[in-house]
This record gives structure tokens, sequence and C-alpha cells, in this order.
């Protein structure tokens, strides 16, 4: 674990409670910036009145250990209504990162089984009513934390069914981010059918899209 500049609190979501929201819903989205795999985003709705151990272990799934993570996302999808909205990579050719962003935080709170009163959203504004976009809410508000850390599990176990898939790109270790030797491995095999075209250095024009 790296040190963390923020600790994640109830600052945000208590501001909701008090303006009447009965179930408030953090939404977080992880997989931006790989060259393959799709893209993820974690939901985890919060009731007033109800805390949890780990509201005080949560963090920016950034700064926490595989292990702290896996440990962490089963307490949360065990004690609270959460849901995993995916957007895939062809979608993401298609439309752009941006909009593949908001379309699975969409999907993902679309899946919760009650809708939120009110949403936080880590930065991008969404077209829900009583949407609140706060930047760095990974790291600052626990439903946002919560939500990155299911989506990052999620996102990894998803990578790692890959790596069974298209060997020789270490996606068990790199979960499809641009490391060194995940690009050799492009250089050398060409892309996979979960490689992002439109990301470079996929789209070289050597590859031939």
């Amino acid at each position: 674990m790296v040190a963390v500049k923020y600790i994640p609190s109830l600052k945000f979501e208590r501001e909701a409670w008090r303006s009447g929201a009965l179930l408030v819903a953090g939404v977080d989205e992880v997989g931006v910036g790989p060259l393959a795999g799709p893209v993820a985003a974690g939901v985890v709705a919060l009731e007033p009145g109800r805390k949890f151990a780990w509201f005080s272990d949560v963090r920016d799934s950034k700064v926490l250990s595989a292990t702290v993570r896996e440990t962490l996302a089963a307490q949360i999808i065990d004690s609270v209504p959460y849901a995993i909205g995916w957007a895939s990579v062809e979608e993401i050719d298609r439309i752009g990162i941006l909009p593949a962003r908001r379309l699975c935080m969409l999907r993902a709170i679309e899946q919760l089984p009650s809708a939120p009163s009110a949403v936080i959203s880590d930065a991008l504004d969404l077209p829900l009513a009583d949407v609140r976009a706060v930047v760095k809410a990974d790291a600052q508000s626990v439903s946002v934390a919560a939500a990155s850390i299911v989506a990052k599990v999620a996102r990894d176990a998803l990578m790692v069914e890959a790596c069974e898939r298209f060997h020789g790109f270490g996606f068990c270790q790199n979960k499809g981010y641009a490391t060194a030797d995940h690009k050799r491995a492009l250089h050398r095999l060409g892309p996979t059918e979960i490689h992002r075209k439109s990301f470079a250095p996929v789209a070289q024009k050597s590859f031939g899209w």
C-alpha cells in the first residue's frame, strides 16, 4: 500500500442524507487507460444510519494491494447493494473512451436493486437527477472508494480469464495496461480481439487497421 493524501469519509453521503436522500450511490470506473479489455464501473449504495467495519478501511482502489482489495470487495458485496457495469472494447472503439466511461457507470446504476435518491460520481457528470460529480471522489467518499474497489476486483478477474485465452501478453500481471512487456508482446504477436484498436500503439498503421 502506498501513502495516501485523502482518507475517505461520509461527508458527501451525509450531505445527501440530510437533504432527504434515502439511498446514496457512489460510482467509479476503472480500466480507462489500458490497451486491452473493457472499461468497468462499480456502484455501491449506502443508507443512513448503517455503518460497517470496512468504512474505515476503504481507499481509492489504486493505492491498495490486490489482496486487500479482494478482502474488502468481499465485505462490501456481502453487506450493501452494489452492481458492476461494463462497456466493451467494441463500444470503446466506436464511441470513444469518455462516452464509454459514462455508459458503464449508467449501466451499473441501472442494475442496482433499488434506484438511488442521489449519486456521487468520481468526476464525471451523468445524465441523471441528483448527481454530484466530485474530483477525486474515489479518494474522498466511502461509497465511491468502495465502488472503485469492487469494480477493480471484477475487472482484474476478467483480465485473468483473458490471460488464459490470449497467451504471451501477460494479462494476468498487467491487466491490459501498457507495460513495456505488453507493448513488446503487442509488436511481436499483433493485437488480439480484446485490444482497443482506437488506442495507440494498437492503432499503429503497421497493424493494418
